[in-house]
């Protein structure tokens, strides 16, 4: 391959951020820079774990909905189903399905989370 990967230039970003730039800041700049490298860092996680993540979660709305369509599209009509009545935590697989999926997107959003270390 000749270029570098979206993980591999994401990762170079943060990288400087934290090991060159940081070092050297202060006071608000110093905090922009943490916030930009932590921003990095989610979208490190997302390129890594996100694909397996979403497939996990459109696999289990599949599942719930009897239906196969896009995981925005599932989404919206589990929502749909949960908003009208037609489902609720005592349809089997869905409290699973919710509870999952949390922990799947805080994962990937604040991983340090002590919940989700609990959970």
């Amino acid at each position: 391959m000749d270029q570098p990967s979206l993980l591999e230039l994401v990762g170079a970003a943060k990288s400087f951020l934290e090991n060159r730039a940081m070092p050297e800041l202060k006071g608000h700049t110093a905090f922009h820079a943490r916030v930009a490298a932590n921003a990095l860092a989610i979208v490190e996680r997302e390129l890594t774990l996100g694909p397996g993540a979403a497939a996990d979660e459109k696999a289990r709305i599949v599942a719930l909905l009897r239906s196969d369509d896009t995981l925005e599209e599932l989404n919206r009509h589990l929502c749909t189903q949960i908003r009208e009545g037609l489902i609720d935590l005592d349809t089997p697989g869905l409290a699973a399905h919710l509870e999952q999926t949390t922990r799947d997107k805080v994962a990937i959003d604040q991983p340090n989370y002590s919940g989700l270390k609990q959970a």
